[in-house]
């Protein structure tokens, strides 16, 4: 068997480890900021990654597309959790808080694409995710929303206007299934 097919194939924990070395050799000097025990593992873009800070024990699957625009800003909370193929791209400040659990697939952008130009990236205001926050597979969250502390968005919603605190949202767009705290 080739080397690069028992990369490729490797049990998940052998990823991980080879995720911990590049991000302490690599990652590091190269991001805002990465705080201890944060391991990046097999990102499919990084890009203005000195306009990133990840706190510290963040875990970040394959196939995460991190990226910033001149002007934009990521900033991770300690012990937050991104899936696998999670997109976030930021022209705007995006935030997002400590302990949360961002599922497989989910896409957060404060960019929108041009009118006129399509290929043209604009804002579209930041976003704040709180603490705790759980966003479920394949949701969308839009510019210029804030989600409160201990939220829930459910898999698939589509969120366009702020969540509240221990709100859980569902749907497109996402509406309330249960009350905030």
């Amino acid at each position: 068997m080739s080397l690069a097919r028992r990369l490729t194939e490797a049990r998940p924990s052998v990823r991980w480890h080879l995720g911990r070395a590049v991000t302490t050799s690599l990652y590091r000097r190269s991001f805002a900021a990465i705080g201890a025990g944060s391991v990046v593992v097999a990102p499919r873009i990084l890009r203005g990654v000195d306009r990133i800070s990840l706190g510290a024990r963040v875990a970040v699957y394959p196939g995460a597309w991190l990226q910033t625009e001149d002007g934009g800003s990521l900033r991770i909370g300690d012990g937050t959790y991104l899936g696998h193929d999670v997109h976030l791209h930021a022209a705007d400040p995006l935030e997002i808080g400590a302990e949360c659990v961002l599922a497989d697939g989910v896409f957060v952008a404060t960019t929108d694409h041009g009118r006129d130009g399509r290929h043209e990236i604009v804002h579209s205001g930041p976003v704040r995710i709180g603490d705790r926050v759980f966003i479920g597979q394949r949701a969308i969250v839009l510019g210029g929303i804030s989600i409160g502390d201990g939220a829930t968005v459910a898999a698939g919603a589509v969120v366009t206007r702020d969540v509240p605190a221990g709100a859980v949202v569902a749907g497109v767009p996402a509406r309330a299934l249960a009350g905030g705290e």
